[in-house]
């Protein structure tokens, strides 16, 4: 099963499809995207989120904070454990710390982190985590107030092997995006192929880093099957193997899904 285990439906460039996502969806059908993750980021996107899962069958929901939304207002645990009761929500986050982009902001993404990681502790579902320039404090969090049982993934992935083989020893998924696919993205292929197939992942981030023969366009959920022919090809399997070992892993860490 293609899944793309990470997109914002909610942002998506609909101009091609005359505002429909329906449409785009539909597009995503005929390339064999099977089920897809509208991720939350944010206070304000929350229902829009909820509400595109209630109408397609096919697409789950995360509810979260991003760690660059996080002065727009944090989510309690109460908020968190209270929006995941809803039966299509199968994660917490995204959540996690950037520190490229706001190194202004640290403790309060720290702080949101947290309260993401106790609240995915307490419901038994997967925390969706973003981290960038942040390697050595994510995981250190992720040890001192995540769940290995409940555990998690490492979304868009661009860090280390290192990096990739600790969040693994706590349970974690290491997911891939269109990233790998740029060509100046050596380091990032060398983790790929090293990747264990039980513990990978693919994703679009769509509508954002749409993967090559795409690269500067608006990315969609189609566009996974690009990814995951490229991760394919690098680990040295079939594309039906990387597409069925990536769909069992899905179902396996968001099993509410």
């Amino acid at each position: 099963m293609l899944v793309d285990s990470h997109c914002h439906l909610d942002r998506l460039k609909l101009d091609k499809y005359d505002g429909d996502l329906s449409r785009a969806l539909a597009a995503a059908a005929e390339q064999g995207v099977e089920k897809m993750l509208c991720v939350g980021i944010s206070l304000e996107n929350r229902e829009a989120v909820v509400s595109i899962a209630e109408q397609y069958e096919q697409v789950v929901a995360s509810v979260g904070v991003h760690p660059l939304d996080v002065e727009a207002g944090l989510a309690s645990e109460q908020d968190l454990l209270s929006w995941a009761e809803h039966p299509k929500v199968v994660a917490i986050g995204e959540s996690g710390l950037d520190y490229y982009y706001s190194d202004q902001t640290k403790a309060l993404q720290q702080e949101s982190f947290a309260i993401h990681l106790r609240a995915a502790s307490q419901a038994q579902l997967p925390v969706i985590v973003h981290t960038r320039d942040a390697r050595q404090d994510t995981l250190d969090m992720i040890k001192e107030h995540g769940n290995e049982e409940s555990a998690g993934v490492l979304h868009c992935f661009t860090e280390s092997w290192d990096m990739a083989k600790a969040a693994m020893d706590m349970n974690y998924y290491i997911s891939l995006s269109g990233i790998v696919t740029f060509k100046n993205a050596k380091e990032l292929q060398d983790v790929a192929r090293k990747m264990p197939l039980d513990r990978l992942l693919v994703e679009t981030d769509s509508p954002y880093l749409a993967p090559i023969p795409y690269r500067g366009k608006p990315n969609e959920p189609a566009y996974v099957k690009e990814v995951a022919q490229f991760v394919a090809d690098l680990q040295g399997v079939s594309y039906q193997q990387l597409i069925e070992a990536t769909g069992e892993n899905f179902h396996r860490l968001f099993s509410k899904a």
